[in-house]
């Protein structure tokens, strides 16, 4: 059976894989990592795959409909987005009405995740998986060469005689070390001409995305990832034994960004990490998502194995925000994690939210000073953005806060990030202008010029990620 693993053709350099899926300021642009981790699922069983990135290709749909009419799958396996499903839902429709019923086409991503009869309803897909869905695409390809009954297929929703049907609940993978390496599937799958596609701002280039872990413990509710409190690692000699493959196998790479929602919240998994990273001479440079309350001694460890850079969600100093979002942490831990990572010297990505529930305009005024004061290495400034499935759209929703259930909304024209919650103290409009106008605060202030100078002159290894990110986020303001 042919398979294809399609990131569908949308706007220019348009994230879906990312947690606000969108076109960033700075020019991150994202690898499509589920897909790519269920496409050598399906490779290692046999099926001929093909992972396509129309966004990184810079396809139009005409391109890629033409790419799909010539590899005549008949399994399609379509990623997809809250911004984006209106443009995926009538991909799938061009897709079905040029191939025909020999062709069978599933949706997948959050949104359908959490919206699957809603999806269904609206575009000619055939299925949704639901959740988690690297197994789930092989048995369907599975059921779908042996004519069996979708029904036994665990983990979608999807259409027969004109009702849309529901399967048994999917277990999360419990072994995630069965999983394909995928550095190796990209490497199978794009080649270094397309890992060279896939930018992050924040890090040195070129870099590749893994994970060594799924789930996070903590829930906070503005965050659509599915797999909360599902908390699942690797070995750490199977993600050393990748380490080992793409420093060998992809010299080329500078850094390895970790996309675990939070890599080290096991301190004792870390550090051993740590330890036997140093033990094995591995040099790669390395960064992941963490989080405030990452405490001085796993950090003093992380730097020593090659860690560079910390992408954390501070959010907001103000107490009553983040404990709106279930955030579990203060503005205290956030001072304390920072005073650690300056003297460790390891970079930071600091993401901030404006605009969480119970903030005012003061509040936001506040987080952007507070943004200023921390000095991260960079910053992202969000307005409050709420995804179907999480308790914040219900809140938004609840409350009359949603101004329209549009998805194509959630974003302007050019793809950047637009709230469509609006409160009578703070109004829609005023959190997009607000999180313009802190990048500009943020950005362009002598402290923060003066210091990327001196470090361009210290690392001048930094050079080319500064340039491309600060060119892209002067055109996107």
């Amino acid at each position: 059976m042919r398979v294809l693993m399609l990131n569908p053709p949308y706007l220019p350099r348009f994230s879906r894989p990312s947690r606000s899926p969108s076109v960033t300021k700075g020019g991150t642009f994202y690898y499509p990592y589920y897909l790519a981790y269920a496409t050598g699922v399906l490779e290692e069983s046999g099926y001929k795959v093909k992972l396509v990135d129309a966004v990184a290709n810079e396809w139009c749909r005409e391109e890629t409909i033409e790419f799909v009419k010539k590899f005549k799958p008949e399994l399609i396996v379509m990623d997809t987005s809250t911004p984006s499903i209106y443009n995926d839902m009538e991909i799938a429709n061009i897709l079905k009405e040029e191939l025909g019923e020999g062709v069978h086409i599933c949706l997948v991503g959050t949104h359908v995740t959490a919206m699957p009869e809603w999806t269904l309803k609206k575009c000619m897909a055939d299925s949704v998986c639901i959740g988690e869905y690297d197994y789930t695409v092989r048995d369907l390809a599975e059921a779908l060469e042996n004519g069996k009954s979708l029904q036994k297929v665990k983990g979608i929703a999807y259409k027969e005689r004109n009702k849309i049907l529901r399967t048994e609940k999917r277990e999360l993978i419990k072994n995630l070390d069965e999983l394909p390496w995928v550095s190796e599937v990209y490497k199978r799958q794009f080649g270094k001409k397309g890992i060279l596609k896939y930018f992050y701002a924040s890090l040195l280039w070129p870099e590749v995305t893994v994970l060594t872990a799924r789930g996070c413990p903590f829930n906070c509710s503005f965050c659509p990832i599915p797999f909360k409190h599902s908390y699942r690692a690797r070995s750490v000699k199977d993600v050393l034994d990748e380490f080992e493959f793409i420093q060998n196998e992809l010299p080329y790479v500078k850094e390895v960004m970790i996309e675990d929602d939070t890599f080290p919240v096991s301190k004792h998994r870390t550090i051993e990490f740590c330890k036997e990273k140093i033990r094995r001479g591995i040099k790669l440079t390395w960064s992941c998502n963490a989080r405030v309350d990452t405490d001085f001694e796993t950090l003093k460890w992380m730097k020593k194995a090659g860690c560079r850079l910390l992408c954390v969600g501070f959010e907001s100093p103000e107490q009553q925000g983040l404990d709106a979002v279930n955030k579990r942490t203060t503005k205290e831990m956030q001072e304390k994690f920072m005073k650690y990572t300056k003297i460790l010297g390891l970079l930071v990505n600091g993401c901030f939210i404006l605009g969480l529930p119970g903030e005012t305009t003061k509040s936001v005024r506040k987080t952007i000073e507070f943004a200023k004061k921390l000095n991260c290495d960079t910053a992202q400034f969000y307005p409050l953005m709420v995804y179907p499935g999480t308790r914040a759209y219900e809140w938004a929703k609840e409350n009359g806060y949603l101004e329209t259930e549009d998805f194509s909304r959630w974003i302007t024209e050019e793809g950047l990030l637009r709230t469509t919650v609006s409160r009578p103290e703070l109004p829609s409009e005023f959190l997009n202008f607000a999180s313009n106008f802190a990048y500009k605060a943020y950005y362009f202030r002598a402290r923060y010029i003066f210091s990327k100078a001196l470090q361009l002159v210290l690392h001048p290894r930094e050079a080319v990620r500064v340039f491309r990110s600060f060119y892209t986020l002067l055109k996107r303001l």
